[in-house]
């Protein structure tokens, strides 16, 4: 099994991931990287997937994963601590860098997206695996939609990286791996992070209906969007933003 040409030794050498795992075709890779965690998989270790059948994003709505036109990633946090509310927002800072650093401009969409010129090309879901009360790992897995065309029925709200120009699902990973070693673990944004989110936040200032009826306002230390309702600045923690 290569990656783009590249086989799996190599791959992870200029990635400089300690603990990477290629595959081909599978369901997710946040399910092979939950298996690998159980087995006792240390921190870092990364999944790479060439396809996905059953590739997923919040609320149970599925994840377009066509083999070869995406980079399809799970990647394992421990110890989680009092971070796993926050990895979306830092993984999604992530890939917004990661894409600045190719010259291509993206925007963050709280809670877990990437949008470039308002259409969705990242999404970010994670989950956390408790044992009474305690986080044993969070598994942050990352979509990113590299070649196009994508599918007809999402044309009008996703977008592809290579709309922008030239670009390899290796060069994006080059970017992102780096940032992803190096996430943040604790248990609140600081004043930069939050500093970066503003200065890329596509939702500032509109006004939406859900998860509160106002006009966005940020996020907060939590991660929390913060909205200015009538009743005064509200925030939420989780929920889908509806644009009013």
């Amino acid at each position: 099994m290569t990656y783009d040409g590249h086989a799996p030794e190599a791959l992870a050498a200029r990635l400089r991931l300690p603990h990477l795992v290629v595959r081909g075709e599978v369901t997710s890779t946040l399910d092979e990287l939950h298996a690998l965690a159980r087995a006792g998989a240390p921190a870092t270790t990364t999944v790479l997937a060439d396809g996905q059948t059953r590739g997923r994003g919040r609320q149970g709505r599925a994840w377009q994963s066509p083999a070869g036109r995406g980079i399809w990633l799970g990647y394992l946090v421990r110890p989680v601590g009092g971070a796993a509310g926050l990895l979306a927002v830092r993984a999604g800072l992530a890939v917004a860098r990661a894409l600045e650093a190719l010259e291509i401009p993206a925007r963050v969409k709280w809670p877990n997206d990437v949008l470039i010129d308002g259409r969705k090309v990242c999404g970010i879901l994670c989950e956390t695996r408790w044992r009474e009360g305690t986080p044993l790992w969070s598994a942050v897995g990352i979509g990113i939609n590299v070649h196009g065309p994508v599918a007809a029925d999402v044309a009008a709200t996703a977008a592809a990286l290579d709309e922008q120009g030239p670009v390899t699902r290796v060069a994006v990973l080059e970017r992102l791996v780096p940032l992803l070693l190096t996430l943040p673990t604790t248990a609140v944004l600081s004043t930069a992070e939050r500093a970066e989110w503003d200065r890329r936040d596509w939702l500032a200032d509109r006004r939406i209906t859900e998860p509160l009826a106002g006009i966005a306002r940020g996020i907060g230390e939590d991660g929390a969007l913060r909205v200015e309702t009538p009743r005064g600045l509200r925030s939420a923690l989780a929920g889908h933003v509806t644009i009013a």
